[in-house]
């Protein structure tokens, strides 16, 4: 019999997170599970081929490259700190206590927001799959299977680390393969890979595939959410980094071959493509395949699923480790006797999950998707700008840093800043506007809180320089 491992705080002792319990494997699943590659071809590429026209692919390779160097300045720190909760330790050793509690801040609403958007999307690909067999939900059911949906999720992330990091691998793999099978088959109804039109690069719209970025960087966010589990992992210092890179790479190369198969399998029509509501759905009913589109639907319900579980397990550990410092109340640090999770953040992360979905409903399931996503993304590119800055200034100290990582901090962090700066100019229509500054408001709340706690409780604040984290 299994003893659950524990730690001595004061004269108390306490169970501590299942140290050791995630494999390579394991890592890679819950990173690979909070992207959701599935979802790009399913719905996310509709505005970049929009933008980018015949130069899709192009967008999403130089994507590639970018997010590719960003993981790697996450993999520098996630070798030398592997840490839960790891990005509100990371830039608080470097930049001190107050701006590291905001980078944990920031990711809790990142992952927060991503879980919504990824379960009122549950509800839109399960409509449209239910529409495909003539059938269809009430508002009131909706609502009803949604709190369902993250009911499950919820318990999944509560019951056991390994089984849902293991599951959420299991739903992508059985996703994705059903994509790719259905892309080869119009491929292969096509004729040829070969499209002249998209191969000519003299002739692609670099201001549109340059306008694209933005959107392209959002299809990425989630692949570093394995370093969150770092103090659950077999061995942090090797797996973290090989699945933060190694999922940041295999999308950017799943991203790059879907958009180019499904530019060709459209006939190089990307207006019709970027006006799509179910682009894929679409280029398989071009090349005759209409009967894919239950597939798919399915498919795509099974990867909405293990994003909002992978984001649910990543919220919670940074929940759990700002509680541990107490930055947050300090039972968002307590792990449960049996299980070994963090099950009062989990609870708190479900319970917030299903009261913000419920509320966004009547703004209607595609809008409140597209905000919480949009919301999200603003979480992820302030901590990923940080990361570019942090990661050489952390080698820095023990003298590690070279040249290579100067250039790729300096990489990283003018794409970074490139697709901040163009989330918000020109000036999105509205709502989409309004949704920088709620995202201001929500940090400013956070600021204040830290800023509080500083002037009341300053020893709290000066322990993060240290290793709290046996």
């Amino acid at each position: 019999m299994s003893v659950a491992p524990v730690e001595i705080v004061g004269e108390s002792i306490v169970p501590r997170l299942r140290s050791g319990a995630l494999s390579l494997v394991d890592a890679i699943g819950q990173s690979l599970a909070a992207v959701g590659p599935t979802l790009t071809p399913a719905l996310n590429i509709t505005v970049v081929a929009g933008l980018a026209g015949v130069g899709c692919w192009m967008s999403y390779f130089l994507g590639t490259l970018g997010v590719v160097i960003v993981a790697a300045s996450v993999g520098v720190l996630a070798a030398r700190h592997p840490e839960a909760g790891s990005y509100f330790v990371y830039v608080g050793r470097t930049f001190g206590a107050f701006t590291g509690a905001l980078a944990g801040w920031a990711m809790i609403s990142a992952y927060m927001f991503t879980a919504i958007s990824t379960s009122l999307a549950f509800i839109i690909f399960l409509g449209d799959l239910l529409e495909v067999m003539h059938l269809s939900l009430s508002e009131w059911a909706k609502a009803l299977v949604m709190l369902v949906y993250i009911a499950t999720v919820t318990f999944g992330a509560y019951r056991d680390i390994k089984l849902s990091s293991r599951a959420g691998l299991v739903m992508e793999i059985i996703s994705l393969s059903i994509i790719i099978a259905i892309t080869a088959l119009f491929v292969h109804v096509h004729g040829t890979v070969v499209d002249r039109v998209q191969l000519d690069v003299s002739s692609l719209k670099w201001g549109g595939v340059f306008s694209a970025l933005p959107f392209v960087i959002f299809s990425f966010v989630g692949f570093e959410s394995s370093a969150t589990l770092a103090k659950e992992s077999s061995n942090p210092a090797r797996n973290i980094p090989r699945s933060v890179i190694g999922c940041a790479a295999f999308a950017g190369i799943f991203f790059t071959l879907m958009a180019y198969f499904m530019v060709l399998g459209m006939g190089d029509d990307s207006d019709t493509l970027g006006k799509s509501t179910a682009p894929f759905t679409d280029v398989a009913a071009r090349a005759g395949l209409g009967w894919a589109s239950t597939i798919v639907y399915c498919g795509a319900v099974i990867s909405v699923f293990a994003c909002t579980l992978a984001s649910i397990n990543a919220a919670s550990r940074l929940l759990y480790s700002m509680g541990k410092y107490q930055f947050l109340h300090r039972s968002m640090g307590m792990v449960h006797d049996t299980h070994q999770t963090p099950h009062r953040a989990i609870l708190v992360c479900g319970g917030l999950l299903a009261a913000v979905c419920l509320s966004m409903t009547p703004l209607g399931y595609l809008d409140a998707f597209g905000y919480a996503g949009t919301i999200a993304s603003f979480g992820f590119v302030v901590v990923y700008l940080a990361l570019c800055i942090v990661a050489p200034l952390d080698l820095k100290k023990t003298g590690e840093m070279r040249p290579k990582h100067v250039v790729n901090a300096l990489f990283g962090t003018v794409l970074m800043l490139f697709v901040i700066v163009g989330s918000v100019y020109p000036v999105p229509t509205y709502p989409y506007n309004e949704l920088p500054y709620l995202f201001f408001a929500y940090m400013a709340i956070g600021a204040v809180w830290f800023a509080l706690l500083k002037w009341r409780s300053p020893q709290i604040l000066g322990t993060i320089a240290h290793d709290m984290e046996e």
